[in-house]
């Protein structure tokens, strides 16, 4: 007997077509789907049936998308559940504002219904993940409260083995978190980080894409240029892993969090997932940005061939078709020109 539970998806929206399309539609992909026409409703239904994720609409009357989001995120028992939010709005100040309220990710009227399923998807399984590290570390804290070196040790074991299995599809995984750390350990040097900062950094920089778990391998390893739906997908990884870490009171796992969603920022303001620009780039963000370009011209990636260590410099310091030097900070960008040669040794010395 099959007593496997389907997932549960609360849309909460004041559009009666909306809500009919969209749950016709999950309901025919094995979804359980549930609805309330506005935000208090929604609270409500939310405590009640303990959905497995949220679609919520902003514009709304009684109580608008954000601060229902709001409450959802600082709510008893709801806190933990993602809220995927229906915009039509594309302005940078609307993606923040539903950020700082909680939300995990977006999606654009008239919804598509691939970008849905795909969306959704994504999220159930990030949010797996994010409950196997909660229980796993509650678990760990239980048994050894009086051996805070070894549960440390153990968190972040358990951590980078994820990493791993989220890049196993790499072939030069275990070498390439091996290299980001050590480029993240010099940079924080340079840069003058206190010690303790400096050395979490460097555990939780390999973190960076743990989001990619989110994305098909038809996405992630096709070797071909990605199309505009395509791209937007692989955009996602960046909230994908921030919401994997999220809520953690682990230093090492915030700062994670911190590299996940910001190291695809650029100091010009093109970035994504916010278009942050110059220091409103968290310090995490702005290394893994010069790290991430390094690394993935010297790598072999499914589109590309290796690059030498001299083409790689001369793209990141002096431009390439999508690569300019005003997509990096100028401080940081000066000690790679500087010392551009300890990137070469790293990444020499950790090909195999």
């Amino acid at each position: 007997m099959d007593t496997k539970r389907n997932d549960t998806i609360l849309v909460i929206d004041d559009e009666p077509l909306v809500v009919d399309v969209v749950s016709s539609f999950l309901s025919e992909k094995g979804f359980d789907v549930e609805s309330a026409p506005d935000g208090l409703e929604g609270l409500t239904r939310a405590k009640e049936i303990q959905p497995d994720l949220v679609l919520l609409d902003i514009s709304m009357p009684k109580m608008n998308g954000f601060e229902t989001c709001r409450q959802l995120k600082s709510g008893n028992g709801t806190s933990g559940i993602p809220v995927v939010m229906f915009t039509a709005y594309a302005d940078k100040e609307s993606k923040i504002t539903a950020l700082k309220a909680g939300a995990n990710d977006f999606l654009s009227k008239p919804v598509d219904h691939t970008e849905l399923l795909v969306r959704v998807t994504n999220l159930l399984k990030v949010k797996k993940y994010h409950d196997f590290l909660e229980f796993h570390t509650q678990a760990l804290e239980e048994r050894v409260e009086d051996r805070t070196k070894q549960l440390r040790k153990a968190l972040l074991d358990t951590v980078h083995r994820l990493t791993l299995a989220t890049e196993y599809r790499d072939e030069d995984t275990y070498t390439h978190i091996k290299r980001v750390s050590k480029y993240t350990s010099f940079l924080v040097k340079e840069i003058g980080v206190p010690k303790e900062k400096a050395d979490i950094m460097s555990y939780a920089a390999p973190m960076h894409d743990i989001g990619k778990v989110g994305i098909p391998d038809s996405i992630l390893l096709k070797p071909s240029k990605l199309t505009l739906q395509e791209f937007e997908i692989m955009k996602t990884h960046t909230t994908v892993g921030a919401r994997i870490f999220r809520n953690s009171d682990s230093p090492f796992l915030q700062s994670a969090e911190t590299f996940a969603l910001s190291h695809h920022e650029r100091w010009d303001g093109k970035g994504y997932p916010l278009g942050l620009k110059g220091v409103e780039i968290p310090l995490e963000g702005r290394i893994m940005n010069i790290i991430d370009q390094y690394d993935a011209l010297r790598s072999k990636r499914p589109y590309k061939p290796p690059f030498d260590h001299e083409t790689a410099v001369k793209i990141i310091t002096e431009g390439a078709e999508r690569t300019s030097p005003e997509h990096f900070d100028p401080e940081i960008l000066g000690i790679f020109r500087k010392y551009s040669y300890v990137f070469r040794e790293i990444f020499d010395d950790n090909k195999d």
